[in-house]
């Protein structure tokens, strides 16, 4: 009777070990597929889980994650190929028109001259030729914006002095600030402070961002810059206190031909392309541009560059 409670013990006792190893296995399976997967998310890797088991539960979960995950892959590619296809086609399409209409601004330029013309039709060729001016700067930015999503618009970086780049773009708004009736705020520190960039896409960027303020925050009677920094960072900053924008719009506002509501207002009418020229910019430089908003209290695009001290060449 002994032997039997014996054997029937160390039966118990051979499966319960056997049991435990099997979970410890298949724990240590489990984790591997987690910190596998995070990782080929994190990184948009193409690979696939390789999980080498004889788990009958597990192996149709991982031919389910790899076949999701061949699915995801085919997405991406299309998605690429479509996006690449779509600057070809902005590129091209702006190269084609940009000509014919400097050659009509040259002619409205000429028309304009002649006082007989100008005389007789000089509303009518005055309106014309703003209209034309204004479609040759659209098509303009539609090809910087192409040249800039193909690399085909390399920025050369180097030192810049961003205390003077942002004073500079602030007192070129001054007067349309003040005329508005916009209190101007502004907070750049005495301290020289210098960033790796470049002065026109720095520039291009402020005058982007500033615009925008005006455009979107006038009702908030403020718009603000600032300039602080840290000791690997520096942060521009360019607020106001308007409508701000909502959270189903701040994950859009940089996106290509992405306008707000309030575009349908002629007053707010845009090309929906320069904070995604504002973005691809930033990016070129080795930064990176965020935005919060709380409407009524604060609207926040924060422009973040590499700090170099006053020491760097």
């Amino acid at each position: 009777m002994i032997y039997i409670f014996i054997s029937v013990i160390l039966i118990l006792t051979g499966i319960i070990i056997f049991l435990y190893r099997s979970k410890v296995v298949r724990d240590k399976e489990i984790k591997y597929m987690h910190e596998k997967l995070n990782k080929i998310i994190s990184e948009q890797t193409s690979e696939n889980l390789m999980v080498f088991t004889d788990d009958k539960e597990l192996i149709p979960l991982l031919i389910g994650i790899n076949n999701l995950l061949n699915h995801n892959k085919k997405i991406l590619a299309d998605y690429t190929k479509k996006e690449e296809s779509i600057r070809k086609m902005i590129s091209n399409i702006s190269h084609d028109l940009k000509t014919p209409l400097t050659v009509i601004v040259g002619y409205l330029e000429m028309i304009k001259s002649n006082k007989v013309i100008e005389k007789e039709l000089g509303k009518e060729v005055h309106k014309a030729y703003e209209k034309a001016v204004e479609l040759l700067a659209l098509i303009n930015t539609f090809f910087d914006l192409a040249k800039l999503e193909s690399g085909d618009k390399e920025l050369q970086l180097e030192k810049i002095h961003m205390n003077e780049v942002c004073r500079k773009c602030i007192l070129e708004f001054y007067e349309i600030l003040t005329n508005q009736g916009l209190d101007v705020s502004v907070n750049i520190p005495d301290e020289p402070i210098y960033v790796a960039g470049n002065e026109e896409a720095l520039d291009r960027i402020l005058r982007n961002l500033i615009s925008n303020a005006i455009k979107y925050g006038s009702d908030g009677q403020v718009v603000g810059l600032n300039l602080e920094y840290d000791d690997a960072f520096v942060y521009i900053e360019v607020w106001d206190k308007g409508k701000g924008i909502d959270e189903m719009n701040k994950e859009n506002v940089f996106e290509r031909l992405y306008t707000l509501e309030d575009s349908r207002n002629k007053l707010y009418q845009g090309s929906g392309l320069g904070l995604t020229i504002t973005k691809r910019l930033v990016e070129s430089l080795e930064g990176d541009i965020t935005l919060t908003s709380k409407a009524y209290e604060k609207t926040v695009f924060t422009v973040k560059l590499k700090k170099l001290t006053s020491q760097t060449n």
